[in-house]
């Protein structure tokens, strides 16, 4: 009696290879015309924009110095980290082949964790006073502007799927 062999999850059901092909140089120009990249440091320099506005409203709403000190050391404990994982992604793009790329991502997204967990860790040696709340409000408002990048993006191209 003949052992039969299981298929794999990941074959296709008639055991046919699908043959990729590459896109060609005007498909790559029509691509990014339509959907066009989005700048790290333009997330970069809203998330600076936002950061400086809610620690100046926390400090407008509260009166106190230390309230908008502390709204802004939270949106600096996102601010500094993601500059400096932009800069250590953006640095030498180029020359990297795409294993290098994924591994190169993954270092700078622990480097920018582990500075922001060092940052907050800090924060009540660094500020008299700390508010806590008010931190933690500027630090989540300034990380939600990679979720509105994303929405603006599709705002003003309406083709883009995220």
């Amino acid at each position: 009696m003949a052992r039969m062999q299981p298929e794999s999850s990941w074959e296709s059901p008639d055991n046919a290879e699908e043959e990729f092909t590459p896109l060609t140089a005007q498909q790559v120009q029509d691509l990014r015309r339509i959907q066009p990249l989005l700048s790290v440091w333009r997330v970069v320099a809203a998330q600076i924009g936002v950061g400086l506005l809610v620690a100046l409203v926390s400090w407008g709403v509260s009166g106190k110095t230390s309230v908008g000190v502390s709204a802004g050391y939270g949106a600096l404990a996102v601010v500094i980290p993601a500059a400096l994982f932009a800069r250590g992604l953006t640095r030498r793009m180029n020359s990297l082949h795409a294993g290098a790329a994924v591994l190169g991502f993954f270092v700078w997204e622990v480097v920018k964790i582990a500075l922001t967990v060092a940052m907050l860790a800090l924060a009540t040696r660094v500020i008299d006073e700390l508010s806590w709340p008010a931190m933690l409000v500027g630090l989540v408002v300034t990380m939600k502007v990679y979720w509105v990048a994303l929405a603006w993006r599709r705002v003003f191209h309406p083709q883009v799927k995220t």
